[in-house]
């Protein structure tokens, strides 16, 4: 089975309340930046997806928040791709400090065609060959 991707990143003292613990919307945002650096690694940079005529948009987010993060911890984030559908890419995204678990989450993407004009209902088509084929390696078992 294939290691998860992981990505590290600093909590910065902006993404904290006045407690010096992250803001639990920030937590989505750090599985964003997680996403798109998986994506980076596995597809290439997120703008030649529009090249193949398709965009990727959060359809479902879940965290179960275990644990606070605090400004200035180094947190890595681990995702696995444990579906890859037809329109569909779903991932599971750990967040560890010092390998205890802080955030368990989960996204799920669909493929779209892109570009979306403003006010147009997005309707899922299936993913382009050379993207799946990118997302391939790190598909692995759910939770």
């Amino acid at each position: 089975m294939p290691a998860p991707f992981v990505h590290q990143l600093r909590v910065r003292y902006g993404e904290c309340d006045p407690q010096g613990i992250v803001f639990n919307a920030n937590y989505l945002a750090y599985f964003d930046v997680a996403f798109t650096e998986l994506w980076r690694a596995g597809v290439g940079p997120w703008q030649e997806m529009l090249g193949h005529g398709v965009d990727a948009v959060v359809a479902e987010a879940g965290l179960e928040f275990r644990a606070p993060a605090r400004f200035d911890d180094v947190l890595e984030l681990s995702v696995r791709v444990t579906r890859l559908g037809q329109s569909s890419i779903t991932t599971e995204i750990d967040i560890l400090r010092d390998g205890e678990l802080l955030i368990a989450g989960r996204l799920r993407h669909v493929c779209v065609a892109a570009p979306i004009a403003a006010g147009a209902k997005a309707s899922a088509v299936p993913w382009p060959a050379a993207i799946r084929a990118g997302l391939e390696p790190y598909v692995v078992a759910g939770r």
